[in-house]
């Protein structure tokens, strides 16, 4: 097969314009927008179709083996804290320590924390009511209160695990699941950070300061369990991050044998911490004033297991079909190609950056964002010169930056913050857009700075 530079380029766009065109345009599930990509990419370099299927099917076997139990696993914390009123007591217990003066801030960091393993789409419908209530206390502007709010979900959203375009991405490139925690979240402050400055800047600017008119949930007092206690409701979110980062620590020295290495190499691996994450949200969710046969059922735990299993298999899929892609675009030889015909050298950190954020910004999904770029960026790592351990970690992060800018009208997570908050697209666009530029320009900086010291 004697395949030219420009037919890989074509081939390549070709796949990735097709996959903006079905998503954006006629509404067609990431997941088979991404399949039909393979097959135009793949038939593209004259791949025979025998081969394409081949590829498709290792290829998403290959990515689920990596983190189908790890995505499951910490979708169900999300789903637990959330029915079990874990979110609102660490939001209650976050808004306790500050003054009024700083609720805004407060709102972010509380989105920050309560985001850890919540989807943001998720984390602020659950905490609408809270950012009502304190619009109302407040007299703050609604956009102010409600973009800092949706910042802090935002900055943990896009590059931490266990959400979806995070944790692929990490098994895609075969970085620590740990030291990805710890570096992003250092890396997520400075974004949320960011994120709340502008909302305080342009927020006052853009709405009137109180607003009653708020869309609701259809949740109601009969439907939310009783609220566990502040450290109860912490610890499912705490336990497994301490054991990730830990184990990671301990990893650093090679050499370093014994039972404590021992035992954190067990409960410290990602699959093994959420899983205890998992029992104890179970446990933290046990109890309810509530006691007629109608409510219980109505709130079982087989039920909300179910619930996160079907939320997070629709996750999977797109994410199966991401490291398909993958599979069909390195069978392509692209790296080869780039290496040969463009010094990709000079851009580095960059790419992956640059690439995540067009692809953010004509499509509107995150998640789809980072798993298409990832497919694209892996057989690309030697001519960009990131082949080192670190280089891959500062990718995922690049990535994640990159996922977070543009958000606007084709993103589901604008029309959340838009629906419950009651802020029209005119103002979304100035303060929530413009903040998630800043959000991916400042994480973006900051991962470049870091490339200069660990690279």
């Amino acid at each position: 097969m004697n395949v030219s530079f420009l037919q890989v380029i074509i081939s390549l766009l070709a796949g990735i314009i097709f996959i903006i065109l079905l998503t954006v345009k006629f509404k067609v599930h990431p997941f088979f927008a991404l399949i039909i990509a393979c097959f135009i990419t793949g038939l593209g370099v004259q791949l025979p179709f025998a081969e394409i299927l081949t590829l498709i099917k290792n290829g998403f076997g290959d990515i689920m083996s990596k983190l189908a139990i790890i995505i499951v696993l910490g979708t169900t914390i999300g789903v637990l804290l959330e029915k079990n009123g874990s979110t609102n007591v660490m939001a209650a217990s976050i808004l306790k320590l500050v003054s009024q003066k700083r609720t805004s801030l407060a709102l972010s960091v509380t989105g920050f924390i309560v985001g850890l393993p919540i989807f943001c789409d998720s984390g602020y419908i659950v905490l609408s009511g809270i950012n009502r209530s304190l619009i109302k206390k407040t007299g703050m502007a609604v956009a102010t209160m409600s973009i800092s709010l949706a910042s802090g979900l935002y900055a943990v959203h896009c590059l931490l695990p266990p959400h979806p375009g995070a944790t692929a991405a990490a098994a895609t490139f075969e970085v620590d699941y740990g030291k990805l925690i710890l570096y992003g979240i250092l890396i997520a402050i400075p974004a949320m950070l960011i994120g709340h400055w502008w909302a305080v800047y342009a927020g006052k600017k853009n709405l009137p300061a109180v607003k009653t008119n708020f869309a609701t949930t259809n949740e109601t007092n009969e439907d939310v369990l009783a609220e566990p206690k502040p450290m109860l409701a912490f610890l499912p979110v705490v336990i497994p991050i301490l054991l990730m980062a830990l184990r990671s620590i301990l990893m650093l020295d090679k050499n370093k044998t014994g039972l404590l290495s021992d035992i954190f190499n067990i409960v410290g691996d990602p699959a093994i911490a959420l899983a205890i994450g998992v029992l104890l949200a179970m446990l933290t969710g046990k109890n309810s004033p509530k006691d007629s046969a109608e409510w219980r059922t109505k709130h079982s735990l087989s039920l909300q297991l179910s619930s996160a299993v079907e939320k997070a298999g629709g996750i999977l899929v797109i994410i199966g079909a991401g490291g398909a892609f993958g599979a069909v675009l390195a069978a392509t030889n692209i790296g080869k190609h780039f290496e040969e015909n463009l010094d990709l050298k000079m851009l580095g950190i960059w790419f992956p950056f640059l690439l995540t954020c067009l692809i953010k910004t004509a499509q509107g999904s995150s998640t789809v964002a980072i798993i298409t770029a990832s497919s694209i960026v892996l057989p690309l790592l030697p001519v960009l010169g990131l082949e080192s351990e670190n280089a891959k970690l500062l990718t995922v992060l690049a990535m994640g930056a990159g996922s977070m800018m543009i958000s606007h009208s084709n993103d589901a997570y604008f029309w959340v913050i838009s629906k419950f908050s009651d802020i029209d697209v005119r103002t979304m666009l100035r303060v929530h857009s413009i903040a998630s530029v800043f959000m991916g320009s400042i994480t973006m900086i900051v991962v470049y700075i870091l490339s200069l010291i660990i690279l």
